[in-house]
């Protein structure tokens, strides 16, 4: 994300300082993108997982701290509740066999983390939201004491000036007050880091935006918050509510939304991008460097942009570019919309059909771009993380009139072929592509996923014992989720 946060507090000259580097990165990132062989190189993949440490209750474990020190491993790290823990892959090439390649360092991190957890009376959990949390749970004291987590949270509740009601329709109806970030600590997630290059940007981010709701439909693990039944992936609303700097009213405020599915369509490349952050949305966090972004350009460098990347890193699209100065530079798409858990099978099998479906689409974007509106397609997004499986997807045609809704079985079905294709025009191994793939048909074609089997055990439990059926619910959720299996295999 850029610089390190050394202190809270900031006055106006810093936010004006700020302001004014922010746009000299601007123009240095959009020279730089110009430049020949910038960002050349073989496409790779990388991983966070976001993960939930608990007690031997299934109540959230604050020891975020001691798990990291125990765990003494460069790939964990803190995250923003004191429950919280992510873990950071190595990347990979993206030709061979990446996704085996990530499944067998994301399990040797994931078992150290746990050993780690074990000696201090915790548990880890891969699910999107915990359904044992309450709204104490989510108290300012929970945030992990880190100069970066302060200072982000005194950054939102400046812009925002007031408490606001976080609002979530869905089975049941969810409103409560919510005065810090430690509400977005509730979401975990999984998300995957695609390299590409500064000439093909365009035409895969805006195939992953596409791709993104058809995948988070079968992906869904998030269907209970606070007691309640909500989404199939209630992160979705939960997170762009529980950062969002506009206040209580901010359905009728002008301002886009911080957390948001974007605003259109991808036109030019990845600097439109960083210039519409800019452009849109004031800066949280006006910690400033010693680089001069433009000088280090002109002299034939590679400026690390670090105030752009800081406040880049400030606006949460579910699709957003990366900029990394390392290695001479490039360009990565940081697609965040997936949910932790329910197993590390399950992750896998979502990210190659991600992955593979925006690789397939990418050749086809412009055209499909002529039968599908933006608005359209972030519908779609929405749709899928409300309703999941249930839910009616357009899709683009070639004949009109386009787009058309299509079941989430039946759209599965025909887009696997081209998720295949896409990894397979990337390199990837055909068998590795057809294991991982396959989890996704069978997860469709019996309509179980994480998040409808979290809903079925927790009504089941709560007919059996509505004061317990939340830690009835997890204690089985974590049995069946060690086992392995994934969970369109569980009873």
């Amino acid at each position: 994300m850029g610089l390190e946060i050394s202190r809270e507090c900031f006055d106006d000259a810093d936010y004006a300082e700020f302001a004014r580097k922010l746009e000299t990165s601007v123009r240095a990132l959009e020279g730089l993108l110009c430049r020949p062989g910038f960002g050349a190189g073989p496409a790779s993949l990388g991983a966070e997982l976001e993960l939930n440490l608990v007690d031997g209750s299934g109540r959230p474990a604050p020891v975020n701290r001691a798990v990291l020190a125990e765990a003494l491993d460069g790939r964990v790290t803190l995250e923003v509740n004191r429950f919280n823990l992510e873990i950071n892959a190595r990347p990979t090439a993206l030709a061979g066999r990446p996704l085996s390649a990530l499944y067998t360092e994301l399990e040797g991190a994931l078992a150290a983390t746990r050993r780690a957890a074990s000696s201090h009376g915790a548990r880890v959990v891969t699910i999107g939201i915990l359904p044992t949390l309450t709204s104490r749970d989510l108290e300012s004291s929970m945030l992990t004491d880190s100069l970066r987590y302060r200072a982000l949270s005194a950054g939102i509740r400046r812009v925002r000036g007031e408490p606001f009601k976080l609002r979530i329709h869905g089975e049941d109806e969810l409103s409560v007050l919510a005065d810090d970030v430690t509400f977005e600590g509730a979401n975990t997630s999984f998300q995957i880091h695609l390299r590409v290059t500064p000439e093909r940007f365009a035409d895969t981010y805006n195939a992953a935006q596409l791709a993104t709701a058809p995948v988070l439909a079968v992906a869904g693990n998030s269907p209970l918050f606070l007691g309640k039944r909500l989404w199939d992936e209630t992160r979705i609303a939960l997170f762009r509510q529980s950062v969002d700097d506009r206040g209580e009213l901010s359905d009728w405020d002008y301002r886009p939304a911080r957390v948001s599915f974007g605003h259109g369509w991808v036109r030019r490349g990845a600097a439109e991008l960083f210039a519409e952050s800019v452009a849109l949305h004031e800066p949280l966090l006006p910690a400033l460097g010693p680089e001069d972004p433009e000088a280090v350009y002109r002299a034939g460098g590679v400026p690390e942009l670090a105030e752009l990347r800081l406040h880049h890193g400030t606006v949460w699209r579910w699709n957003r570019a990366v900029y990394d100065p390392t290695g001479g530079g490039h360009l990565r798409i940081e697609l965040r919309a997936l949910p932790a858990g329910p197993t590390l099978r399950d992750m896998i099998a979502n990210l190659a059909y991600l992955v593979g479906l925006t690789l397939g689409l990418a050749p086809r974007a412009e055209a499909l771009l002529q039968r599908m509106t933006f608005g359209q397609a972030r519908r779609n997004f929405y749709e899928a993380a409300r309703l999941g499986l249930d839910a009616p997807l357009l899709w683009p045609t070639l004949r009109g009139p386009s787009p058309r809704r299509t079941p989430v079985a039946a759209l599965t079905e025909a887009l696997l072929p081209l998720a295949r294709e896409g990894l397979a025009s990337a390199g990837v191994d055909d068998q590795e592509a057809t294991f991982w793939l396959s989890i996704i048909r069978e997860r469709a074609q019996l309509g179980r996923s994480g998040a409808r089997w979290q809903r079925q055990a927790y009504d089941r439990a709560r007919r059996l014992a509505p004061a317990s059926a939340a830690q009835r619910l997890l204690e089985r959720y974590i049995e069946l989720s060690a086992a392995g299996d994934p969970v369109h295999q569980w009873p």
